[in-house]
């Protein structure tokens, strides 16, 4: 039975073609109502009770939970047609719009994978004593209150909570699991007469606790600390704000789930190897501080990661990757979006790529504005900078004629505007924009004003990984270009060697880290597949020779997913054996620049010219072999014994 979806023009302001769109979803899309969220809710019961029904209104959602928990019956899906499509200034048919729509819909999601975060309610204050010590009185019957305190003047005379006194010196961790270090601690001494005394100060003390209210005005403990989960804090000045922390704070008890927002792989890591730095990529933009070096890779705190996806559209070698939601459907979802517009004669279509904030605005424009133009298809992501260049690319190649990138509040725009930039240089100029205005208006009046680029003649929808994508991809946006040249600093590329400066001592093949770069185990030989090169920067940072540069460029023929020759040299034969070994090259000139040192003189100097195995005997059977130990001493025997008993 197909699904069915339940349609609404709300009071006669949209219109709605439910005919054309059931044949162009194959669902069973019912006549639209005009009141469903009032007058009649009698239908909403009846799609209810007959199961797998879609509403296309997500404003009354609520409204529609209700009624399913008083039938005992789980929420329905809803989908958001009206602000999305249906209002709208544009006079083209709404139709495929609609569509694309609701075939994103229709996609099946993937669930949250998350971690369960205990909170017990340990609260750290700090700020001013008149600030501090009033917060804690609010707080006491909550949670377990600890004020920390620069003067011991500010002791109150109270026990309701913990009072300290020291200096904190740094803070770190997140959310249920942060850690305190605090120097010239003081703690009280309750007992006695009087005022209360403190204990004598001590340095280096170290304590857990699972919030903290920073009152102070100052410098924040941590790095994007907005985005710093049990983190909360408010200028000692304002009223306002003191209350909203003070209330966010009393409701941080109890089980949590925190979302893991990537995965990581750290095998294809590409950050380090032989203590020799790579790619910093993802350690350069997270702004949370989240991501931090482990030796040959990198580690990320899933507690503290605040889930801004810009590390994995960043990431060269897909090491890091989003996963709420996954990659692949976002991927999917792009694709199925454009399929479905063209399918139902839609032409041309736009993507516009926003977050929770580019929602209301497109709700805003819709309501009291412009609204969308209808061949613009919104898509909405959870974290706007997950959508990186390989989503744009894939986007394009699937049928849409640009890209638009609608960052919130909360984006690094800096960290899209480098995404942008590499998509325009492979898809072409003009094919990416970033729209970046709070102004609803402002961003229907962009929308409508531009025109769209002419989209790919054959549209194509890819699998893979990122970089798999990426390449067919660009390979249908440019059916008949061998190689797209890029700005530096990208993960595409050719590896570039001096073969006048190169001796082959192939240390650039043990490090790179992809296997981009290969040798020959047969002769002395220097092998590269470009399509695996990330641009890393490994392998010349470790070249003794300085022999290795890059050409950054998208090579789209099958020439880069084979193996070339960078270098090669023929091989040396041992002196003694003839055995093949090394490059004649290397071994001539190592036996040009020994041939007048002390320890290299007479017949040590050939020992380079041979194989191993020659080598080892040669040193074993000439007269000053280092290994080479006395006379065994003789055995002893009992006569031995009896005999040297007889002379005494």
């Amino acid at each position: 039975m197909a699904k069915s979806l339940i349609t609404c023009d709300c009071l006669g302001t949209q219109t709605i073609d439910a005919e054309g769109l059931s044949q162009a979803t194959g669902l069973d899309v019912r006549p639209p109502c005009s009141a469903l969220c009032t007058t009649q809710l009698d239908r909403v019961q009846a799609a209810l009770e007959g199961g797998d029904a879609v509403f296309c209104c997500t404003q009354e959602a609520r409204v529609f939970e209700e009624l399913a928990e008083g039938l005992d019956l789980p929420a329905p899906p809803t989908l958001d047609l009206r602000d999305r499509a249906g209002w709208s200034d544009d006079d083209f048919p709404k139709l495929p719009k609609m569509s694309a729509l609701t075939a994103d819909a229709m996609l099946p999601g993937e669930p949250e994978k998350t971690l369960d975060v205990v909170s017990e309610g340990l609260c750290l204050i700090l700020g001013p004593a008149e600030v501090a010590l009033d917060a804690a009185a609010q707080l006491k019957d909550h949670l377990g209150v600890t004020v920390l305190l620069s003067d011991t003047s500010d002791v109150p005379d109270t026990r309701d909570f913990d009072v300290v006194v020291g200096k904190l010196r740094r803070a770190s961790g997140a959310f249920a699991n942060f850690e305190v270090v605090i120097d010239a601690l003081q703690q009280i001494e309750p007992g006695g007469r009087g005022a209360f005394t403190l204990t004598d100060p001590q340095d280096g003390a170290k304590s857990q606790c699972d919030i903290i209210l920073d009152l102070r005005g100052d410098t924040p403990l941590f790095p994007a600390h907005e985005k710093r989960d049990g983190y909360l804090r408010a200028e000692p000045g304002h009223a306002p704000g003191i209350a909203a922390a003070i209330l966010a704070a009393s409701h941080l008890t109890g089980t949590f789930e925190k979302t893991l927002y990537v995965k990581t792989t750290p095998l294809l890591c590409a950050h380090s190897r032989a203590e020799q730095t790579g790619c910093t990529n993802c350690l350069d933009l997270c702004p949370t501080g989240a991501i931090t070096s482990a030796g040959e890779h990198v580690a990320i705190d899933p507690m503290i990661c605040a889930g801004c996806g810009a590390c994995s559209a960043a990431c060269p070698s897909g090491a890091i990757t989003y996963d709420a939601p996954p990659v692949d459907l976002t991927m999917r979802r792009v694709q199925a979006m454009a399929k479905a517009f063209l399918d139902a004669g839609g032409t041309a279509p736009r993507l516009l790529v926003h977050d929770s904030h580019g929602s209301e605005m497109i709700r805003l424009s819709a309501r009291h504005g412009r609204g969308l133009p209808a061949d613009v298809i919104p898509l909405e992501m959870s974290a706007i900078g997950a959508f990186g260049h390989a989503e744009a690319i894939a986007a394009l190649a699937a049928g849409f004629a640009s890209v638009t990138l609608l960052p919130g509040p909360k984006a690094d725009v800096p960290a899209l505007e480098t995404q942008i930039t590499l998509t325009n240089a492979i898809a072409g100029a003009g094919k990416a924009t970033l729209l970046d205005t709070p102004d609803p208006d402002a961003m229907s009046d962009a929308l409508y004003g531009a025109e769209a680029p002419a989209p790919v003649a054959t549209p194509v929808r890819p699998m893979g990984t990122r970089r798999q994508i990426t390449r067919q991809a660009a390979k249908a946006l440019h059916p008949d270009t061998d190689s797209i040249a890029l700005p530096d600093g990208v993960p595409y590329g050719a590896v570039l060697v001096d073969t006048d400066a190169c001796t082959l001592c192939l240390s650039c093949v043990s490090l790179c880290p992809s296997g981009a770069l290969g040798d020959n185990s047969d002769k002395p030989q220097l092998r590269f597949q470009e399509d695996a090169c990330l641009q890393c920067g490994l392998c010349a940072n470790i070249c003794p020779e300085d022999a290795i540069t890059y050409e950054p460029r998208l090579n789209l023929t099958d020439a880069a997913l084979t193996q070339t020759i960078l270098n090669e040299e023929e091989p040396f034969p041992c002196i003694e054996c003839g055995a093949l070994f090394g490059s004649k090259s290397a071994i001539d000139r190592i036996t040009d620049k020994l041939k007048d040192h002390a320890m290299f003189s007479g017949d040590k100097l050939r020992m380079i010219q041979m194989c191993d195995n020659c080598r080892v005997t040669a040193q074993f059977h000439a007269d000053d072999n280092p290994f080479q130990g006395g006379e065994r001493p003789r055995v002893r025997t009992t006569d031995d014994y009896l005999s040297k008993r007889r002379d005494h």
